[in-house]
């Protein structure tokens, strides 16, 4: 409705300003502003916050994150873990090793103790111990029923939590709408933690929580690592739904993983001779810690028509990439001509391709896409560098053949060998 009779902005089409206000519409619907978590003042108790949500949403899970998110927050928190679920097999081990990732205590009584004495006993050890936040973890099932709740009821009466977050699995989807107000109408969330969010998903959860509640989702979680949680921003969530990516998390991740003297090496030796397969493997890494690469290029704008397929093949080229480099030998690695220009390169190609269980075609295909993107890498920086002089070098053009899938490359090729003179020598 907004948008019926509005004047289009002079320089922007009537598509590029629709778009603008179902971003602003979209990022008011989800809340409009990031939402804190709570947090009392000193002399006033502990934070509780009670977790709640189905089975297999990751909710222990995000627990442990939660936990790592407190102690390194700008004023850090002494967090205490609850093991409430009493229920699951190994559930009580499972928050135990989150905990000792994270270097947080937990707080355990069995699984013969009921889980409103575990926490009511949790509360009294927290505050006589100066923990300032307790983050408690409840039982899940596998679908809603009414012991569940009563016993959700139970415990919140018992120690009144400051923060009631239900995590949702970003997957559910629509069916998300339905948890959301079965968990609200009894028991009363104050947040929500969305999680799953690096896998085939836009956020229509984030929506459905959002419209049923009327509470703020107040983190993300984008893979399984403790460190993988990230507050929620609505604006952000609003581009991605729009399939305009996240650049601005992005952004936020790689400045939190990469050292900013090994991120300047890298781009010098980028746009020179002296990249190498080291090189490669230390920016797989970094795209590692950030969570992975089809999360990272979702949240490249125009990244939304790309198929789970294509993402899922994408990976699996890196993870094959990455064997046929540890099958060569530290030389190999720093000296990528050997396999190329030396005698012995066709004989080094066939140990690496046997060395990581691969084939002959798929090692020689991966030694010219490498030094192909080595040849790009060197162009692009050439023509930066040329642009920034002014110079006439900065017309210079990538080679249309550096681009494209193997095979039009290749009948590109045998096309010019047709129409081109006979050559004479390197001249």
């Amino acid at each position: 409705a907004r948008a019926i009779g509005m004047q289009v902005v002079d320089g922007v089409t009537p598509a590029q300003q629709f778009v603008k206000i179902m971003e602003e519409e979209l990022t008011r619907i989800l809340g409009g502003a990031q939402a804190p978590l709570a947090r009392k003042a000193k002399g006033q108790g502990p934070t509780v916050i009670l977790m709640c949500g189905l089975q297999g949403t990751g909710k222990t899970t995000a627990c442990g994150k939660l936990s790592l998110f407190c102690k390194q927050e700008k004023e850090p928190r002494k967090v205490l873990l609850v093991a409430c679920d009493v229920y699951r097999p190994a559930a009580i081990e499972q928050l135990q090793l989150l905990a000792k990732q994270t270097g947080t205590e937990v707080y355990s009584a069995g699984t013969d103790k009921s889980p409103v004495d575990i926490a009511r006993d949790a509360y009294n050890f927290a505050v006589q111990n100066d923990f300032d936040t307790i983050i408690v973890d409840t039982a899940g099932r596998q679908v809603i029923d009414e012991p569940l709740m009563r016993e959700l009821k139970a415990i919140k009466n018992v120690i009144r939590p400051d923060e009631v977050l239900l995590v949702v699995d970003a997957m559910t989807g629509q069916e998300a709408a339905n948890l959301t107000k079965a968990f609200n109408d009894n028991v009363g969330i104050t947040g929500a933690i969305l999680t799953k969010l690096d896998g085939d998903t836009r956020g229509g959860a984030a929506l459905s929580v959002r419209a049923i509640s009327g509470a703020p989702i107040k983190f993300t979680g984008v893979g399984e690592k403790v460190e993988a949680l990230s507050p929620f921003y609505p604006e952000r969530m609003a581009s991605r739904i729009l399939g305009m990516g996240d650049v601005v998390t992005m952004v936020e991740k790689a400045q939190s993983v990469v050292d900013e003297q090994e991120a300047t090496r890298l781009a010098q030796k980028m746009v020179s001779d002296n990249y190498d397969f080291d090189d490669f493997i230390s920016q797989s890494r970094v795209i590692k810690q950030m969570g992975s690469l089809g999360g990272m290029l979702k949240m490249m704008p125009g990244a939304a028509g790309i198929s789970a397929g294509k993402l899922a093949e994408a990976e699996e080229r890196l993870k094959v990439s990455e064997s046929m480099i540890a099958s060569m030998t530290k030389v190999e690695r720093k000296n990528p001509t050997l396999l190329t220009m030396d005698i012995t390169a066709q004989s080094r190609i066939k140990r690496i391709a046997k060395g990581s269980g691969r084939s002959l075609r798929q090692a020689s295909e991966f030694i010219e896409d490498f030094n192909r993107m080595k040849m790009m890498m060197k162009n692009m920086g050439k023509m930066a560098f040329d642009q920034a002089k002014g110079g006439p070098g900065g017309q210079t053009a990538i080679d249309p053949m550096a681009l494209g899938n193997r095979q039009s490359r290749r009948s590109g090729s045998k096309k010019k060998k047709v129409a081109a003179p006979k050559s004479k020598g390197f001249g």
